[in-house]
Parts: C-alpha cells; sequence; structure tokens
C-alpha cells in the first residue's frame, strides 16, 4: 500500500510541470543580421539557464529559435511552438489580438525605465536640416510590422505635416541596419532605425547623421497561452532579478522591469494614427 502510494506519488512528479521544464524554447525574430541576433541574446540564454536550473532543482535548456520574419516570431509564439519570446511592442500588441491568453513575463530595462529611442537619420552630408525639408523626400522604413520601422516613424512624420503622398517614394526594407546602409549609400534620403543599430553602423563608417530621436517603450518578454504558472513565475522572477552584468551587456540592457499591457497603450494608437500616413495606398504596407 506505502509503495504503491510512493510510486503514485514519483509518477506524478515526473509528469508535473517543473519536471518538464528540462528544456524550453526560445523565440524571436530578425531585426538584424541572424549571426548578430544570436551573439546579443545568447550570453542572456545561458544566464537565464543557470537561474531556472537553479530554481527548478534540475537543468534547464533554452533552445532559441530565430524567425525569419516578424510574422513567423508572432506566429511561433501564439501557436505555442516556442514558451516564451522577446518581441517588439508592436509585435507584442498583434500577437495579443490574436491570441488574448499570452502574458507579459517583464519589460527590458534601459537605464533605468521603459523607454529607449529610435533615430530618423539623413546621410552625413545631407542638406536636409529638419523633418519638414523631407517633402518630396525618398524614406525608408524597417519592417512594415515594426513599431519604429513602420509605426512610431510613421507617426512622427505624420506630426511634421508628411503623409505618403508628400514624399518622392517610400520603401520597407525589412530591418534596421538594411535601413541605415540604404541611406548611407544615398538610396534613400532618409530612414528610420533603432538608435543602439544608428551609432554601431555610424561606428563602421557609414556616413549618417541623426535627425531625430523619438521614445519607444521598450520590448517585453512574453509568455505563450498555457505556460504552466510554476513555469511562468519562475522565468518572470528569473528575469526580474536577473544578475548577468556581462549578458546584458551584450543585450544592451540593464535588466528587467515588470511589465504591464497597458504600458503598451501608446503604441496601439501610434499604430492605429499610422493608417493617415498612407491613406490611399500609395505602397502596400505588407
Amino acid at each position: 500500500m506505502l509503495l504503491g502510494g510512493l510510486c503514485t506519488l514519483l509518477c506524478s512528479l515526473m509528469s508535473s510541470p517543473l519536471h518538464a521544464a528540462s528544456e524550453l524554447r526560445f523565440g524571436v525574430y530578425t531585426t538584424d543580421k541572424p549571426t548578430a541576433m544570436v551573439k546579443k541574446l545568447r550570453p542572456i540564454m545561458n544566464a537565464l539557464e543557470t537561474a531556472l536550473s537553479q530554481r527548478l532543482g534540475k537543468p534547464v535548456t533554452l533552445r532559441m529559435q530565430v524567425a525569419r520574419d516578424y510574422a513567423q516570431g508572432l506566429q511561433d509564439l501564439v501557436t505555442g511552438k516556442v514558451d516564451f519570446a522577446r518581441f517588439g511592442p508592436a509585435s507584442y500588441i498583434r500577437a495579443k489580438t490574436t491570441n488574448p491568453h499570452i502574458k507579459i513575463l517583464a519589460m527590458e530595462n534601459h537605464r533605468g525605465g521603459k523607454t529607449f529611442h529610435g533615430v530618423i537619420c539623413v546621410r552625413a552630408d545631407s542638406p536636409i536640416q529638419v523633418v519638414r525639408d523631407l517633402k518630396g523626400k525618398r524614406f525608408a522604413f524597417g519592417n512594415a510590422r515594426s513599431t519604429f520601422g513602420r509605426y512610431l516613424s510613421q507617426q512622427y512624420l505624420l506630426d511634421h505635416g508628411l503623409t505618403a503622398s508628400g514624399l518622392a517614394g517610400f520603401a520597407f526594407l525589412g530591418r534596421h541596419d538594411k535601413v541605415g546602409e540604404a541611406v548611407g549609400a544615398g538610396d534613400f534620403d532618409a530612414g528610420a532605425l533603432k538608435e543602439s543599430t544608428f551609432h554601431k553602423l555610424v561606428r563602421q563608417g557609414v556616413p549618417l547623421r541623426a535627425l531625430a530621436k523619438v521614445p519607444i517603450v521598450t520590448r517585453p518578454w512574453v509568455a505563450r497561452s498555457g505556460l504552466p504558472e510554476p513555469l511562468y513565475q519562475a522565468i518572470r522572477d528569473a528575469l526580474l532579478q536577473l544578475k548577468a552584468p556581462k549578458a546584458l551587456k551584450a543585450l544592451k540592457k540593464d535588466g528587467f522591469l515588470p511589465g504591464d499591457d497597458t504600458d503598451y497603450d501608446g503604441i496601439r494608437a501610434a499604430m492605429a494614427r499610422a493608417a493617415a500616413f498612407d491613406p490611399h495606398g500609395v505602397m502596400s504596407a505588407e
């Protein structure tokens, strides 16, 4: 009788969510070169593996799954192909609309707060001095689903009296680094990219100059729907209490902060407003 009870208990423990956590799948999509993404994120994955192994009392492996684009990354999370993911704000909003049961684990901490910056840039020798000078010029956006690469930069242009019809042309180039390289090469007069990529390209010798800086809410790390609560809490606590200076330096962040869905209400508003940038479909957003 006692032996049978012990067997039942052991079987229960072996099939529990904590036991099943030996391998977790982490999702990310490419906003930069895939090799650069792995270089930036692998150190934080290693630190999380150590923290989660200690919390769960068993070895944990994090398998990174790099999606080819924003749409695939979103699909991987909402369908449960990955257990948690690092998203941009706009991708989180799209995913939350598709699957309301996904949950924010934490938000990235940038210099003690929840905002960083995007840059509207021009070539270093460009005569363009203010945003209004972009009328009649060519503009490079990032991905059509990107928070700053599309939505916030289009809102900023709208705030300064510019719409698609007021430009000579525009295109979505997919990644932030491609935007900077295209502007530096003179293929476009201006473009929108995240500040960290802007500075990296300038260090590499790409001739760029910042025309404007725009605040952006930091990225959420998001859990799939149905992730067992003990795992959700373990990952959340590991992120919020993470002490890994070298890994955080590679990520270019200062840690993690508690996050809530309402932190992204401003991005929701920007996504809605950006529809006015190209109301007549000068160029498809997809």
